[in-house]
């Protein structure tokens, strides 16, 4: 998926300043189009700018409409963000990690696919979008959140979302690959190995102290460094203890 084509829209929006947080949320996510259901003279830019800092330019560059439906019809699909359920409430409510295995089967991650857009609406920072206004979309996404207060600021909501975006297609940008289980003998291995030279357990415990890290760190889920720093520390201190043996006879005979 090409993050260029997640389109945030925008319905309603109330405070200038929240429309700021949402393009700082955005470009924190690498997610550039903004389009607004409203009137561009009823925006105040002086309060986008104080909270988009430097993310100003989205809001430059955004695009005002006089309904979800004009703001979204060049779109695959569009996606409303509600908490509520109700008869009008499209069914089902997706989670934000099914809209975005959904977005992947839709839009597709060719090079011939790379045209087709996909909308995240949001809507008005206190009713929410209204029945008639998630209609125009074509399915609803909801974001659990505490039932003590489950209302999200909307910048909050934009940055979840687009968050979920950013990280189903940047996984190889921020994460890491866990070590193999054919990796993981081996410092299992390094461990016993060492355990065993100093004489931490006879032979026959071998197999039961093996068992015991291969189920501790496959939980963990170590990457190659910090296995390599496991096997270090336990190789050394293994080395410490057989030098400390070797040189405690020459001390008693002092």
């Amino acid at each position: 998926m090409n993050l260029n084509n997640v389109v945030v829209v925008l319905d309603r929006p109330e405070e200038s300043r929240n429309i700021g947080a949402v393009c700082r949320a955005m470009a924190n996510n690498s997610i550039h189009t903004l389009r607004i259901v409203a009137k561009k003279e009823d925006i105040d830019e002086e309060r986008v700018r104080i909270l988009s800092i430097h993310a100003f330019d989205i809001y430059q560059n955004a695009q005002f409409f006089d309904s979800i439906t004009d703001a979204v019809k060049d779109c695959a699909f569009a996606a409303g963000t509600t908490r509520r359920k109700g008869k009008k409430r499209q069914g089902k409510l997706l989670l934000p990690e099914e809209l975005t295995d959904f977005a992947d089967r839709i839009t597709g991650n060719g090079e011939e696919q790379d045209g087709q857009k996909l909308a995240l609406v949001f809507g008005n920072e206190r009713t929410g979008l209204e029945d008639d206004e998630l209609n125009e979309c074509n399915l609803a996404v909801t974001i659990p959140s505490s039932e003590e207060f489950g209302s999200l600021n909307l910048s909050h909501a934009v940055q979840i979302m687009c968050y979920h975006f950013f990280r189903s297609t940047s996984r190889q940008k921020t994460g890491y690959l866990p070590i193999t289980r054919e990796r993981l003998d081996k410092t299992v291995d390094t461990i016993a190995d060492s355990l065993q030279d100093i004489g931490f357990f006879k032979v026959t415990g071998r197999e039961d102290m093996e068992n015991f890290w291969n189920n501790i760190l496959s939980r963990a889920a170590l990457s190659e460094s910090e296995a390599q720093y496991i096997e270090k520390v336990f190789s050394k201190a293994a080395g410490l203890a057989s030098k400390n043996q070797a040189t405690t006879p020459a001390d008693h005979q002092d």
